[in-house]
């Protein structure tokens, strides 16, 4: 009985440990591009956001309702923006984002999802759509939230939906990047 316990104690952390193993160790700090628009961005890695949020603004809706949730209150967002966006899933929009070295990028995508993001400035809702996002040659798509970041260091910000199941964080790499 004893044998059985340890070679099972034994298989799960060789186990464990493999599963580490095929994990690429990220960053808290990463230089990352976005295929579609072929811009770099010094991104910051942030396993306490749920989701990927990249820097979007003149957002437009095209043949959709286009409405700014800003100009409503929280209460209101919840109740009568969110349903009137959510009506533009599987629309396009038009975007324009821009990296922190001034290079922008017009880009056009299929409107996946609306989120209700809670932060410091209270509610925000936000349109998601799918982009690939690569590091060092490895490309992932992800549902991205589109969000005015303009006033922010970091106009990418990775989420735990594009590190979940292949990559780990050290806090320690790559603290000299600006």
């Amino acid at each position: 009985m004893l044998k059985k316990i340890l070679f099972a104690m034994v298989f799960t952390l060789a186990s464990a440990s493999s599963c580490w193993a095929e994990k690429a160790t990220v960053g808290a700090l990463e230089y990352i591009r976005i295929v579609e628009a072929d811009l770099r961005y010094l991104t910051r890695i942030d396993t306490g956001a749920a989701s990927t949020s990249l820097h979007a603004d003149h957002i437009r809706v095209i043949d959709g309702n286009n409405i700014l949730p800003a100009d409503y209150s929280e209460a209101e967002q919840k109740s009568l923006v969110k349903p009137k966006m959510r009506a533009n899933i599987g629309k396009y929009l038009e975007f324009t984002t821009i990296n922190e070295q001034g290079e922008q990028h017009q880009g056009k995508a299929r409107i996946s999802d609306v989120v209700a993001v809670r932060n410091s400035q209270g509610l925000e809702i936000r349109y998601k759509v799918a982009l690939a996002i690569e590091w060092q040659g490895q490309q992932k798509t992800v549902d991205v939230n589109l969000r005015d970041r303009s006033k922010m260091d970091y106009k990418l910000l990775i989420g735990r939906d594009w590190l979940e199941g292949d990559y780990l964080v050290d806090v320690e790499r790559n603290k000299q990047l600006p």
